[in-house]
This record gives structure tokens, sequence and C-alpha cells, in this order.
């Protein structure tokens, strides 16, 4: 049988941590969604093509390698985690265009462009970097491999990481919501395992 300190201790105890509670809940991180994905391999449902590229499913990827244009989400989103696998050949042009205000002109003007252009002719902003936002602070080489992005918008908090390496890490309050697109450009392009978990 417990003494009745113990029992007024223990009792006293209780009801410091009742009281710590609403304090701990409060500072406890935003819920979010699980994660969902977008392009599993199968097929493009949840995708609208814009242009001319050839895009068409290759092994579990999509691909193109010629034409120009964008795969477009169907949905829009505001913040967000996405990661996603691409394949480029050294001279590809290609990108991951996030939040885009204007899905009928995508481009670094309506959309955060977050780059896949391993030559870029001006390489302020190439693979890595998000065009006319931010500059990539690790110069990494992406051609003839499969590389993985992780990108994160969450409110002005935009962050790229390349192959696990942080390239951008910066605040920027132009845009705020709207579908993301995937683009082909030039030389042979190819994504998959593309996913989102919302905020």
């Amino acid at each position: 049988m417990l003494s009745r300190s113990i029992v007024v201790g223990v009792a006293a105890g209780t009801l410091c941590a009742c009281e710590d509670a609403p304090q701990q809940i409060a500072n406890s991180p935003a819920p979010h969604a699980e994660w969902s994905t977008l392009f599993d391999g199968s097929n493009l449902e949840g995708w609208t093509k814009d242009g001319d590229a050839n895009w068409q499913l290759v092994d579990g990827a999509v691909a193109a390698d010629s034409g120009t244009g964008f795969l477009i989400t169907k949905e829009t989103y505001a913040d967000f985690d996405l990661e996603l696998e691409f394949f480029v050949s050294p001279d590809a042009n290609s990108g991951v265009f996030i939040r885009c205000a204007t899905p009928t002109q995508i481009g670094a003007a309506t959309c955060y462009e977050v780059n896949i252009f391993d030559r870029r002719p001006d390489p302020k902003y190439r693979t890595g970097g998000i065009v006319e936002v931010a500059e990539p602070k690790v110069v990494l080489e992406t051609g003839d491999r499969w590389n993985r992005y992780e990108i994160s918008a969450h409110g002005q908090h935009l962050v790229v990481k390349l192959n696990g390496q942080t390239t951008v890490d910066t605040n920027d309050d132009k845009l705020a919501v709207g579908p993301f697109a995937l683009q082909y450009g030039a030389g042979r392009v190819m994504f998959r395992n593309v996913q989102i978990r919302t905020h």
C-alpha cells in the first residue's frame, strides 16, 4: 500500500504534467498529409500535356527526346515537399516548375523554375538553382545518370536538394500557389517516382 506522501507526490507530478500540456500542443508542428504518388510509371492520369514534346512511358519513367513542352499537374499546390528522380543526357535542357501562377504560360516569370540544365550558357542558374531567384550553392553534374530532387516550398521558404546536397535554401514571396510542371527542352529527359506531400 502506498504511503500518503507518495500518493500526494504522484498527484502533484500528474498535475504539473497536465499544466504543461497546452504549451506542448501549441508548439507542435502543423500536421501534414501523407505522401501521394503523382507518377508511378504506369500512366499520365493527373497530368496535362502542353507543347509538342514526344512524351512516352518507358520502363517505369516518362521520357522525351524531341519537340518542346511540359507535363503539368491538374492539381494546384501551395506548401509542399516534392520528390522525384530524373535522368538527362549531358546536353539536356529541362526543369521542374513549381507554384505556376499562369499554367497556360509556363516559364521562369510565372513559376519558380528549379533548373535542370548542366550546360546552360550563363551557368549562374544552372542545375540545382532556381532561375532568377537563387544560384546553386553546389555545382553537380547530372548527365547520363539518375538523379534525385527534393524540393520544399513552405510559405516563403524554398529549399532544393540535389542528390542529397542542399543547392538552394532561400526565401522569396513572389509566388504562393499553383500547379507544377516537368519540362522537356532539349536532349533526352526522363522522370520517374514523382511524389508530393502537402502541408
